[in-house]
C-alpha cells in the first residue's frame, strides 16, 4: 500500500515538473525582417493580437459573454472601443473582444447581486436586477474612460519638458529622429511610449509624418496635435526643425502657465461650498450660541 502511494506521489511530482518546464520554456524564436518587427510592435502595444494565455492572470472567458455584450451595444461600438483603448494606452492583453466579454460578465454578475438583494419582493427584484445589470454593463466603460483621461493628462503634463529636451538635442547637432530617440530613452510615461512606438514604426518603413500622425490618433491632447502638425509642416516646407522646436517649447511653457493660473482661479469657487457647509455653521454656533443662551435666559426665563 505504501509503495503504491509513493509511486502516485512520484508521478504527481513528475507531472508538476513537466508542466513547469512547459510553461517556462521560451517560445520559438520570432521570424526576422519587417514582419517580425510589426509583430513585436503589435504585441507590445496590444492593438489586434490575441492575449498571451501563458501570462494571463484571468481565466478564459466564454465567447457567449462577448456575443451578449455585442448584442446589447450599438453597431459602431467596435471602432469607438478600439479608440478608447488607444487613449488608455492599450493595456496589456486587453483587446476589444476581451473587453466586450468583461462587459457581459459584469452584466450577469451585478444582475445576480441585484437579484439576491431584492429576492423577497418582486417589484424590488425587477428593479434591482435592471439597475445591477446596467451598472455591471457600463462600469468597464467608465473605468476605461477614467484610465484614458488620466493617461492624456500625463501626456499633457510631460509635453513641455519633452519639447525642451528635443530642442536641446536638435540644437546640439542631433537629427530629429535621434533626438526623439533620446527623449524616448531618457524619459518615462505615456509620451515616451508614444515616441518609442513612432520610432519603431519609422524603422519598419513608415514615413515620419505617417508615424507621428498615427500617434496623434492615439491621443486627444491639443498640444500634442499642434506639435505634430508643426513638425510635419516644417518637414514638408523645408523649415529648420530647431526653430520650430524652439517656438513650440515657448508656446508649451506659456500654455502650462495658463493652465496653472486657470486652476488657481478655480480654487476659491471650489473652497466656497465646503466653507459654507462645514466651517460657517460651526463658527455660528461658537459665536452666536452664547448670545442666544443669554437672551433665552433673560427674556424667556429658560436656563440651560
Amino acid at each position: 500500500m505504501s509503495s503504491s502511494i509513493l509511486l502516485v506521489g512520484a508521478a504527481a511530482i513528475g507531472l508538476a515538473i513537466l508542466l513547469m518546464v512547459l510553461l517556462l520554456v521560451p517560445a520559438r524564436a520570432a521570424q526576422r525582417g519587417t514582419a517580425s518587427a510589426v509583430q513585436v510592435i503589435e504585441r507590445r502595444y496590444g492593438r489586434h493580437h490575441a492575449p498571451d494565455k501563458s501570462s494571463d492572470q484571468f481565466t478564459s472567458l466564454p465567447g457567449w459573454l462577448r456575443a451578449l455584450a455585442v448584442r446589447l451595444s450599438p453597431s459602431a461600438t467596435s471602432g469607438s472601443l478600439q479608440h478608447r483603448l488607444d487613449l488608455a494606452g492599450n493595456p496589456a492583453r486587453w483587446t476589444t473582444d476581451r473587453f466586450m466579454a468583461v462587459k457581459g460578465l459584469g452584466l450577469l454578475v451585478f444582475a445576480m447581486v441585484g437579484a439576491l438583494y431584492g429576492l423577497h419582493d418582486l417589484p424590488l427584484l425587477i428593479l434591482c436586477v435592471v439597475v445591477g445589470a446596467a451598472i455591471g454593463f457600463f462600469l468597464p466603460d467608465l473605468l476605461l474612460y477614467n484610465a484614458g483621461i488620466k493617461r492624456q493628462a500625463r501626456i499633457q503634463l510631460a509635453m513641455p519638458d519633452a519639447i525642451d529636451m528635443l530642442t536641446v538635442c536638435v540644437e546640439a547637432g542631433l537629427g530629429f529622429d535621434a533626438a526623439l530617440a533620446q527623449v524616448a530613452r531618457n524619459t518615462t510615461g505615456p509620451l515616451a511610449a508614444e515616441f518609442a512606438r513612432a520610432l519603431q514604426e519609422m524603422q519598419i518603413g513608415k514615413s515620419r509624418a505617417e508615424a507621428l500622425r498615427a500617434a496623434v490618433e492615439r491621443t486627444s491632447v491639443p498640444e500634442f496635435r499642434a506639435f505634430v502638425s508643426a513638425i510635419v509642416q516644417a518637414g514638408e516646407l523645408g523649415i529648420a526643425v530647431a526653430a520650430v522646436l524652439r517656438e513650440q517649447s515657448k508656446e508649451m511653457r506659456v500654455k502650462r502657465r495658463q493652465r496653472a493660473e486657470e486652476k488657481a482661479q478655480k480654487v476659491p469657487v471650489k473652497v466656497l461650498f465646503p466653507l459654507v457647509l462645514c466651517l460657517l455653521p460651526g463658527l455660528f454656533v461658537v459665536i452666536i450660541g452664547p448670545g442666544i443662551i443669554r437672551i433665552a435666559s433673560s427674556v424667556f426665563g429658560v436656563h440651560f
